[in-house]
């Protein structure tokens, strides 16, 4: 079973690195159902830290795996397979809670738990890709060029399975592909048909035999959708699935459902019976049924959101995420003639105008309502049209938010550049309007302002003080802001408004203290005193002095929901008995203890094997050092840079997982590309030059997209994703290409002059990886993405002067 024949089976490890990568952003699909989206790059990471564990196992026991390739290459592959659904179906039963990881100890182990379970499939998958380079070690690049070629493919496939399968479903999938590239491999390596043929046909049934009841995802109980399934008489009607969320609608048969954010305590009319929609199990939204009249929905009326209507006769309203209609039915109250209704998940919109159309009176079907399937700012940025009322929905729910579970999530809503485009496409006296959670102490509404005061500065706007409105309920705040100056007539239709309705003016020019915190009284006016001083010349002082985060959110950094600082994390612990546990921001403490558990797994789990293996002594001469400083900047540089550019990416391509699968595709299909053509520049040129050479690309290539990124975005974020995609890849390919050559140039170069260093730089390399996916995004919320890009760009350019140490550095192979 383990003659070979010197046959290099590519398909099979093609089809093994398909499979991880799909398993990989599947991953992250699925912790986005049943935790928070935070998770993501923890899983980027276990990716890589069960490659990196694999290198240090092989190395361990390169001897006896050699001699038996075939049987462990096969062997692996089937392990993975069974391991896919039965690790992912392990982990989401290890009752985890993010919200108690800094006071009970039992998190920090049971994300430690998740972490090495959900490594186990990938550490599998790089042992028989792994053992294949060591044995075929003559034929590397061929090998790693499979490999990051097939993950390309893998990362675009799994978008394409996602549209078709509940994601619980393309587990099997998965399973069944694992299985498929087992029997490719034995039909490579040209064994014999025998008994063991028969099992790995057999193989490739049985994850299409696994219950149905095994695979269901078990949802966090904190999410929203459990907590509504806990009331009697709750169930779900319908489920719907695609890359953008998963779908549920659910009915209250016993107790109606009466949703209704902020409503005025003033109100005497309740809301019309309402279908729960949720997202991923969370974010939910109500479809209203339909009702005799509209003065039924006076409700609408009755909510801080309905603030621009009673400032001017609007005509045209777009409204940035529109989801299942509230926002609309409130302009169709107040009878605005031409409403734009944009909502990213056609899923959604396909609820109101398929199955509940008639429930919701064909409310996205009426004449006034034109429904546009498209991302918001690109929305914008394409319209030639300028609106009375740009309205921002609240698109998030408010236990998530207030919980911190946001702060990781990329919103490119909300950022200075974003409030310009909404700016520059109102009318003359138009509003842009964004409602938010009222927390305290204030944190949303604070940024909000800050950032609606910095993109008025940016279009050189004399009195950005005198644009802005802030009023507020017991549950919600509305942000008004005015592209001409805010008038005295403005003034008194808002104070009107608010009195009416019990609602407080925070803010607006020339506010008294008197004049605020009147109806929904605080301890302290905060809103009054924090928005006058952002407006006030000690706005930059009140920033950085303020216990959160209020920075404004920029294009380079879009992580609105991040308002955690380190000074505050010591005295909100303090105050853990009187309340101060639920201010902490979860998303970023998950993120933390990835870190810490990153950087201790990859030490114990890459190299004290390697210490402690007398096989892998240290080779005590001049290139250790420059070897492990080498492999230790590509691990962290490569990283560096694709995690930068997924986020970036996220802007252009509308949503997180296509960025992760389309920019994952773009870099690991060209940098297998390059990696294959690096052996021919190593025949042409030698070592020493190939590497400068890829290096420098990569710096001239990274310089020249930190600098005009934007700016193409800018021209570009119109196009439709069918465009936007090939132009991703386009962009992607030539930097990925350069980044593909330096690792196995550098390797192949130790491999023949001091091979006893090949398994230490492998470790080195790997435990670099595993913690740069998350240390970039750390990086990322605190500096931005330039930071992070101009960091690896530093990394590459510290390796090209590294490399010039290495032995047979400046030698050509014939």
């Amino acid at each position: 079973m383990d003659n070979t024949g010197g046959n290099i089976p590519r398909f099979s490890i093609a089809l093994i690195s398909a499979t991880a990568l799909c398993y990989e952003i599947l991953l992250a699909r699925l912790f986005a159902i049943i935790q928070w989206h935070h998770f993501a790059y923890m899983i980027i990471s276990l990716a890589l830290l069960g490659y990196g564990v694999s290198g240090a196992f092989l190395s361990v026991f390169a001897e006896r795996l050699r001699n038996h390739f075939a049987a462990t290459f096969i062997v692996n592959i089937l392990l993975f397979g069974l391991a896919l659904p039965a690790c992912f179906l392990l982990a989401q039963h290890i009752p985890f809670n993010a919200e108690e990881i800094l006071w009970d100890w039992r998190q920090q182990v049971r994300l430690f738990g998740i972490y090495l379970l959900l490594m186990l499939p990938f550490f599998f998958a790089a042992n028989a890709i792994g053992l294949s380079m060591m044995v075929m070690g003559g034929k590397i690049s061929r090998i790693y060029a499979a490999d990051m070629m097939g993950a390309g493919i893998g990362s675009a496939l799994v978008i394409a399975l996602l549209f078709y399968l509940m994601p619980n479903q393309v587990l099997q999938v998965l399973a069944v592909m694992a299985a498929a590239a087992a029997c490719a491999a034995w039909i490579e390596l040209r064994l014999p048909r025998n008994k063991y043929t028969f099992a790995l046909a057999i193989a490739l049934l049985l994850p299409v035999a696994i219950p149905n009841q095994w695979l269901e995802l078990s949802m966090s109980p904190y999410k929203g959708l459990q907590q509504l399934l806990r009331i009697d008489g709750t169930q779900t009607i319908k489920t719907l699935s695609s890359p953008l969320g998963l779908v549920h609608v659910v009915e209250s048969k016993i107790i109606p459902l009466r949703h209704a954010p902020g409503l005025s305590l003033y109100a005497t009319i309740e809301p019309p019976p309402q279908l729960a929609v949720f997202s991923d199990g969370d974010n939910m939204t109500v479809i209203n049924k339909a009702v005799a009249n509209m003065e039924q929905l006076v409700y609408f009326d009755q909510q801080t959101s309905a603030a621009p209507y009673h400032l001017l006769n609007a005509n045209t309203v777009a409204i940035l995420g529109a989801g299942t209609g509230n926002d609309v039915l409130q302009a169709l109250y107040h009878e605005i003639p031409d409403i734009h209704a944009v909502e990213l998940n056609p899923q959604i919109t396909g609820l109101l105008t398929g199955e509940f159309a008639e429930y919701s009176g064909n409310l996205y079907l009426k004449p006034q309502v034109q429904i546009h399937v498209a991302e918001a700012r690109g929305f914008i940025a394409s319209s030639r049209q300028h609106y009375d009322v740009i309205q921002i929905a609240m698109l998030d729910a408010f236990g998530a938010s207030s919980a911190g579970l946001y702060a990781l999530s990329e919103s490119y809503l909300y950022t200075t550049e974003a409030f310009q485009d909404y700016l520059n496409h109102l009318t003359p006296n138009g509003f842009l309007s964004i409602t938010r959670w009222v927390k305290l102490p204030p944190r949303d509404n604070l940024k909000m302002f800050a950032t609606a005061l910095q993109a008025l500065e940016n279009l050189k706007v004399e009195h950005p003080e005198k644009h802005l409105l802030l009023v507020r309920s017991w549950q919600t705040a509305t942000l008004l802001v005015k592209k001409s100056e805010l008038t005295g007539s403005d003034i008194e239709k808002i104070k009107s408004f608010c009195t009416n309705l019990g609602f407080d003016t925070a803010y607006y020019p020339g506010i008294e203290a008197t004049e605020a915190n009147r109806f929904n009284i605080l301890r302290e006016p905060v809103f009054f005193q924090a928005t006058t001083a952002l407006a006030g010349d000690t706005g930059a002082a009140f920033t950085r002095q303020y216990k959160f985060n209020i920075a404004p959110a920029t294009d380079d950094r879009p992580y609105f929901f991040n308002f955690f600082k380190w000074g505050l994390l010591s005295e909100l612990i303090a105050l853990k008995d009187q309340g101060g546990i639920p201010l902490v921001e979860w998303g970023y403490m998950v993120l933390i203890a990835t870190l810490i558990q990153a950087v201790a797994a990859s030490a114990i789990l890459i190299l004290l094997p390697l210490i402690f293996s007398r096989k892998n002594l240290i080779p005590k001469d001049r290139y250790t050092a420059i070897g492990l400083l080498y492999f230790f900047s590509l691990g962290l540089a490569f990283l560096f840079i694709e995690v930068a550019f997924i986020q970036k990416f996220v802007l252009f391509l509308h949503h997180p997982l296509y960025a992760i699968a389309v920019t994952l595709a773009a870099f690991l299909l060209f940098a297998g590309m390059g990696s294959h053509y690096s052996k021919h520049l190593q025949t042409r040129f030698g070592y020493s030059s190939s590497v400068r050479t890829a290096i420098t690309g990569i710096i001239v290539l990274g310089i020249f997209y930190t600098m005009g990124l934007g700016t193409l975005f800018s021209l570009l974020l119109p196009s439709t994703i069918f465009i936007k995609i090939p132009v991703t890849l386009f962009i992607i390919a030539p930097l990925a290409f350069f980044m593909g050559m330096p690792f196995p140039l550098a390797l192949s170069t130790i491999s023949e002059s001091v091979p006893a260093l090949v398994p230490w730089v492998w470790g080195v390399n790997g435990c670099a990886s595993v913690i740069s996916a998350i240390l970039a995004m750390i990086l990322a919320m605190h500096f931005g993405f330039t930071v992070v890009i101009v960091s690896a760009l530093m990394l590459y350019l510290a390796a090209m002067l590294l490399f010039a140490g290495f032995p047979r550095a400046n030698s050509v192979s014939r």
